[in-house]
């Protein structure tokens, strides 16, 4: 299983951003998706998680501003980011908890992708 992340990069404060994140490989299904991030010298961090039925939640530092999506059939989920502020600078990381089966054994795992800089001037 490999999530690739895409759509990272460097815009002023106020602009707006996707990143998108795509699962692939032996998947059955995928339970919660979510984006994290992590800014120099702090800890990675919860920015937003959606279930398989598309119920989002948000941290309070972002609600209003970013948006969480996905698409089932695509397996990816994105996040739209909007009025963004220099505190958004981090590398944002996708987590997909996926599920897969070998014979009749079934198996469920937390994937991470490997990260996607997004950096925002003021």
């Amino acid at each position: 299983v490999q999530l690739v992340e895409s759509g990272g990069g460097l815009v002023q404060a106020g602009g707006s951003l996707r990143v998108s994140c795509a699962a692939s490989g032996r998947i059955s299904s995928i339970d919660a998706m979510g984006w994290y991030r992590q800014a120099p010298g702090k800890q990675r961090e919860l920015v937003a998680v959606i279930s398989s039925s598309r119920w989002p939640n948000y941290a309070d530092s972002v609600k209003g501003r970013f948006t969480i999506s996905r698409d089932n059939a695509k397996n990816t989920v994105y996040l739209q980011m909007n009025s963004l502020k220099p505190e958004d600078t981090a590398v944002y990381y996708c987590n997909a908890r996926i599920t897969y089966y070998s014979g009749s054994r079934r198996y469920e795992n937390d994937y991470w992708g490997q990260g996607t800089q997004v950096t925002v001037s003021s």
